[in-house]
């Protein structure tokens, strides 16, 4: 039990871990990796972005195999236990546990950094295995051999979490980089004291290895591998599960389970299962409050550097996003680097790998609500953006003459919408109108809950504005034809019945008090002119 070895804070980590709350039971992942240990595919590199549950299973792995702590009272009531190799592994490995993300006090380079690391896992070995003659001056591989030859063949699992940390300090150097990929491949590759290598990240390790020091191991992204998806992040069973348990204990629940799909579902294994946001989920419900939990450091920030320093490249394909369209793409993710993005797919990649966007079947997307605020932010402060800034600043006015009944304004935002510089959208179908409409009320997602292609009385209504902020404002339906006109619009609304969308259920409590507007918005191919109507559906109720 030491700094690194065996580590018993991980394993106590764990044990919090696993008696709160909302925590999931993920640990049939160790029954994954059992059947690895000892064979030639025991090099194994999970990479997923920030808060996907990456350390939670770090710690798991290390608490269940780890000699360190008595972990059994825990694991014993998870699922692991019900495994017929169970009782066989449980406590039965030398662990050696590294978070890469921990620095030296006052870290300035990189000999500090790896310093510290190699000095406290040799102190750690020298004490556990007297026998070996480990010497100050040793390499930590010279003194992990050693081990092996005196100590009747000792292998070691490695726990190696957040491997690529390092790459985003400041005061790192391109031979700094070198250097420590050099240091794990002499650590861990070809050697018999490794009987499972474990390793996480944000960042692909072909984005930083050249292709031999580190090609023992086997790779498993988000986008291109299947294997092990289901166990970062939760999925829907997951988030049904943890509601249920917020729903028995929460006396005055405030977050519904429309909004965690709504604000942190989005992403998706590669063959297409749905993955939410763990980490947001999880303080959504503890905090009892739908939020943004998703905050801005290093990486992050410059990826949204490059976009804004590469509008030419980006900006269409930006606003259709933003809009709720998806766009192709082709995503690389070892282009990964935050420090040389110049192309559109780079950036696109780069998104993908760091949790901005997801990505299914050759498509890009904004994932959720969480991240499309992130995106508004760009719009709303990027001038460089052209056009797509100009109707960001314009959507503001667009809802307040919605909510006025000023279809003069609404008319005339839409026609500048449509007859921007390079424009956006052909209309050639309803979808691409319905893209422009999502632009166009931007700001409306501040107050409004919008749902698109809802089921509403007798069909399904294109928008469906729900008040968020204030439950007595007005309500807004928006329904959308080409080739016609907006009181062919309202008359669909009221002939389908979409207003019942916003009663409670029968007997119950209006949850919506306020007014409920009809929006007809139509635009004719043949004029070119586009044409709005508002009328009121139901008066507010006092």
């Amino acid at each position: 039990m030491g700094n690194y070895l065996n580590p018993i804070m991980v394993c106590d980590a764990f044990v919090r871990d696993a008696n709160s709350p909302y925590f999931v039971d993920k640990s049939l992942l160790i029954g994954e990796l059992i059947p690895r240990l000892e064979t030639n595919a025991n090099y194994i590199c999970i990479t997923r972005p920030r808060r996907f549950g990456k350390t939670v299973a770090a710690n798991m792995l290390t608490a269940f195999f780890s000699r360190g702590r008595d972990t059994r009272n825990i694991f014993d009531h998870l699922k692991i236990s019900g495994t017929k190799k169970y009782e066989q592994y449980i406590g039965k490995y030398d662990v050696i546990f590294i978070s890469f993300n921990e620095l030296p006090r006052k870290c300035q380079d990189y000999e500090s950094y790896i310093a510290r690391i190699e000095d406290r896992l040799l102190e750690d070995l020298k004490t556990a295995y007297p026998k070996a003659d480990i010497r100050p001056d040793d390499a930590v591989w010279d003194a992990l051999s050693s081990i092996y030859n005196v100590y009747d063949s000792k292998r070691f699992i490695f726990i190696l979490d957040e491997w690529d940390f390092i790459f985003h300090r400041d005061f790192i150097k391109e031979q700094d980089k070198k250097a420590y990929i050099d240091f794990l491949s002499n650590l861990l590759k070809g050697k018999a004291y490794v009987s499972l290598a474990y390793m996480t990240g944000i960042l692909p390790i072909a984005k930083y290895s050249s292709g031999s020091e580190l090609n023992m191991f086997l790779e498993y992204t988000m986008a291109a591998e299947e294997l092990f998806g289901n166990y970062f992040g939760f999925t829907e069973t997951e988030v049904d599960m943890l509601f249920k348990k917020y729903l028995d204990m929460t006396p005055d629940p405030m977050v519904s389970r429309e909004g965690l799909k709504e604000w942190y579902d989005g992403y998706s294994t590669k063959y297409g299962e749905r993955v939410y946001n763990p980490r947001s989920v999880v303080a959504a419900l503890t905090n009892n409050n739908l939020g943004n939990y998703w905050t801005s450091s290093g990486p992050y920030d410059e990826i949204f550097y490059y976009i804004e320093h590469n509008t030419a490249a980006v900006r269409d394909d930006l606003a259709r996003m933003v809009s709720g369209e998806p766009v192709s793409a082709k995503i690389r993710e070892y282009a990964a680097t935050s420090m040389n993005l110049s192309t559109k797919d780079e950036i696109f990649s780069a998104m993908v790998v760091y949790g901005f966007l997801s990505y299914d079947h050759g498509y890009v997307r904004i994932p959720n609500r969480e991240l499309m605020e992130k995106f508004d932010e760009i719009l709303f402060k990027e001038p460089s953006l052209g056009y797509v800034y100009q109707l960001a600043r314009k959507s503001a006015q667009m809802l307040k003459a919605t909510l006025q009944n000023d279809t003069d304004t609404m008319v005339e935002i839409l026609e500048f919408a449509h007859n921007t510089e390079i424009p956006l959208l052909s209309y050639n179908n309803e979808s691409d109108l319905t893209a422009l409409v999502n632009l166009v009320y931007l700001s409306a997602r501040d107050s409004y809950r919008i749902e698109r292609e809802d089921k509403a009385g007798k069909g399904y209504v294109d928008f469906i504005f729900y008040p968020e902020a204030d439950k007595h404002n007005d309500g807004i339906i928006i329904e959308l034809k080409i080739d016609s006109n907006a009181q062919a619009a309202i008359n669909q609304i009221r002939q389908r019945q979409y207003v019942l969308k916003f009663q409670g259920k029968l007997g119950g409590k209006e949850r919506y008090t306020g007014r409920i507007l009809g929006v007809g918005i139509a635009y004719d191919k043949k004029t070119k002119t586009h044409t709005c109507k508002v009328e009121v559906l139901r008066e507010a109720i006092v």
